[in-house]
């Protein structure tokens, strides 16, 4: 006799606008047929649950019959997804453009989409090129960002975040550098810094903002995909990982991966001469296999990056060259901005903390996180 599947039941938050529509709560208002209204009953009313409305009780499988429960389905790994569709690559390499699952799409969660770029998933094979995706995996490594009040995970399931700027055309922005260094740092993800069109300019005249970065034990690589400097480096640094590449527009990300991997034929846009930024030529994540083994992202170019999780008082903590002075300030909820006896502007005026990392520091809290709070 085959074994009987066991399976536990959950209580699960569902999106307030997946339900159906509600009825009217005073149905006595708008009855129309037969009596008037002083011989209706004044004490009825018909209303929902409240929250209960918006919960259902799924059934799903036990962790220890996880290998049974996935043996009809074919596992993979989701290269792209936009919309409503999303670009699966099963284990043994085919391709398939395949939906989500309605429960799925209808879970509260707290980020925009339910299956991202780079998720490891289960679905069940429709057609030779289509699918229903029915399970993720849980993530790791995740990059993501506020939009609309909302986490936006851009990338799941990497090793390396690749902070892609460029030193001219457009211009170096530590404000947005710094913005990266955190969301990494938050999400545990090793961040390295790569200062693309090296060749645009002097490279002695950017030694002081390497050296203040290369100080805090980040990595930074100057690099170039019109003269190939640094090429070699970093193809070895992408060699087995699953790496993603963040940066604004313009900087550059499509042009080397081209460079790193000859043949991909990524679309290339022109910085624009009237405000020296880039035009967008990506336009959602993308997974990309490399030859060498390993992956990379190739992510929307962001101007903005707002981050997601992060208070203003935690800001401080995860900068590694603040973090040894804030314990040092007078008020215990020093933002380190018009306080007195602040240990971190003392810093500053000293030289002990880079100018630019302050002025970075200052810009994360006024423009974004005091005006959320």
């Amino acid at each position: 006799m085959p074994k009987k599947k066991k399976s536990s039941k959950h209580r699960t938050d569902f999106r307030k606008n997946h339900q159906g529509r509600v009825r009217g709560g005073d149905l006595t208002r708008d009855f129309t047929g037969g009596k008037e209204m002083a011989d209706l009953s004044q004490g009825e009313r018909v209303s929902g649950k409240g929250d209960l409305t918006r919960k259902r009780t799924i059934a799903t499988e036990s962790h220890s019959d996880d290998a049974e429960s996935t043996a009809h389905l074919i596992s993979g790994r989701v290269i792209s997804a936009h919309g409503l569709k999303c670009k699966v690559m099963a284990d043994d390499g085919a391709m398939y453009e395949c939906a989500i699952r309605q429960v799925l799409k209808s879970l509260s969660i707290d980020g925009r989409s339910a299956v991202v770029a780079g998720d490891y998933v289960w679905f069940r094979a429709e057609t030779p090129q289509d699918g229903m995706i029915q399970r993720v995996a849980p993530r790791h490594g995740i990059i993501c960002r506020t939009s609309r009040g909302q986490q936006h995970v851009i990338v799941a399931n990497i090793d390396y975040l690749l902070i892609i700027a460029s030193a001219a055309q457009p211009g170096l922005k530590p404000v947005l550098i710094d913005r990266f260094l955190l969301t990494a740092k938050q999400c545990d993800v090793e961040p390295v810094i790569v200062i693309n069109k090296i060749d645009l300019v002097d490279p002695t005249s950017l030694q002081s903002l390497i050296g203040a970065y290369a100080a805090l034990g980040f990595r930074v690589l100057m690099t170039s995909a019109e003269s190939g400097v640094g090429v070699d480096y970093l193809r070895e640094l992408l060699h087995g990982k699953q790496t993603a590449l963040a940066g604004q527009s313009g900087v550059g990300k499509s042009s080397l991966l081209n460079v790193v991997q000859p043949g991909l034929g990524l679309a290339i846009g022109r910085v624009s001469t009237d405000n020296d930024k880039g035009r967008h030529t990506t336009t959602t994540s993308q997974l990309i296999p490399l030859a060498n083994g390993g992956a990379v992202f190739d992510t929307p170019g962001i101007r903005q990056f707002q981050l997601w999780d992060i208070s203003a008082g935690e800001v401080a903590g995860l900068m590694p060259d603040i973090r040894p002075y804030v314990n040092a300030c007078r008020y215990p909820n020093c933002l380190h901005l018009s306080e007195d006896d602040c240990a971190v502007k003392d810093a500053v005026a000293d030289a002990r903390i880079d100018a630019r990392r302050y002025d970075a520091y200052c810009h994360l809290l006024e423009d974004d996180l005091l005006v959320e709070d």
